[in-house]
């Protein structure tokens, strides 16, 4: 019964745009339930008079939300296509298999960790993913800070589709990934039973991943759930509540700055290295380690360009 699923037909480029055309759109279908809360979360916020929202940075997470649907509407085809060719090169393919969602679930978020860790570590690849860090608030809105070039993560997940699950299965469960971390963002919901904060990805958790303190810094990647961070060493707990935005923070509602700021860096850091090791290192170094050398380096100019 269970090898019954494999062998799947290839699928032709004749059926892509059926599959295109028939495949669930839960983040469209989703947006106004998410802007209806956010909505809900602003109106408690200024009930209550406190921090949450800013109004610049609320209108930047607005409008880089709707240019990452304009991006993902422009490119989904181009992504259905590449998902197509990589599902017809193994033998293995699966047959479309609703209950294959869970295991195809779990593993996506496997591989979702790495990427996500990826993207923190190597400067290139935070490029595709700095604008949802760049608020300086914690609150719904941010989850709509998504980048309208990280559709070239997808290479993250090529082991997902080589697996052979059929590409309806992965579509489905990358938008229900994405839509679970919608609800993280928020500092409305305090830290939930032990068991499922030692489980998934809460707000509690994720918190932690916003904050742009010392011992916050790069922790607490899982996107569902959080065991990934325990196993290979990047959890920690939420204890003092988290300074959040980036180390070097951003003050700015324009979405093509927010989205473009750190790949514009990138360019004139390369252009003004002097060796080819340099080069590198400021396009897949630590962005961390990056902001520190170029802070120092700021510091150490500042005296000479006050005595001139």
């Amino acid at each position: 019964m269970l090898l019954s699923i494999f062998g799947a037909p290839e699928i032709t480029f004749e059926q892509l745009r059926h599959i295109d055309s028939t495949a669930p759109q839960l983040i469209l279908w989703a947006t106004p339930i998410m802007i209806f809360f956010s909505a809900v979360e602003y109106w408690f916020a200024k009930r209550d008079k406190n921090d949450t929202y800013d109004h610049t940075e609320l209108k930047g997470s607005v409008l880089v939300g709707l240019g990452n649907l304009a991006s993902n509407f422009l490119s989904k085809l181009v992504m259905f296509a590449m998902v197509i060719v990589l599902y017809n090169l193994v033998p293995w393919r699966q047959e479309f298999r609703w209950w294959l969602f869970f295991p195809c679930y779990v593993i996506l978020d496997f591989f979702s960790y790495w990427a996500h860790r990826i993207s923190h570590e190597q400067r290139f690849w935070w490029a595709t993913h700095v604008p949802h860090h760049s608020a300086n608030h914690y609150n719904l809105s941010v989850s709509f800070r998504l980048s309208w070039i990280q559709q070239v993560k997808i290479i993250f997940f090529a082991p997902v589709i080589l697996l052979g699950f059929h590409p309806l299965i992965f579509f489905v469960v990358n938008q229900v990934a994405v839509l679970f971390q919608f609800w993280v963002h928020t500092e409305y919901i305090p830290k939930l039973h032990p068991w499922i904060e030692a489980t998934l990805a809460t707000p509690s958790n994720h918190r932690v991943h916003h904050g742009s303190d010392e011992k916050y810094v790069d922790k607490n990647y899982g996107a569902t759930f959080i065991i990934w961070d325990k196993w290979f060493g990047t959890y920690q707990k939420e204890e003092e509540r988290p300074h959040y935005g980036l180390t070097t923070p951003v003050h700015s509602g324009n979405p093509f700055f927010l989205v473009f700021h750190e790949a514009i860096d990138i360019v004139r850091d390369v252009r003004k290295a002097k060796t080819f090791k340099e080069k590198w290192w400021y396009i897949f170094g630590s962005p961390v380690k990056i902001a520190r050398y170029k802070k120092q380096m700021a510091a150490r100019e500042q005296p000479v360009e006050e005595a001139a």
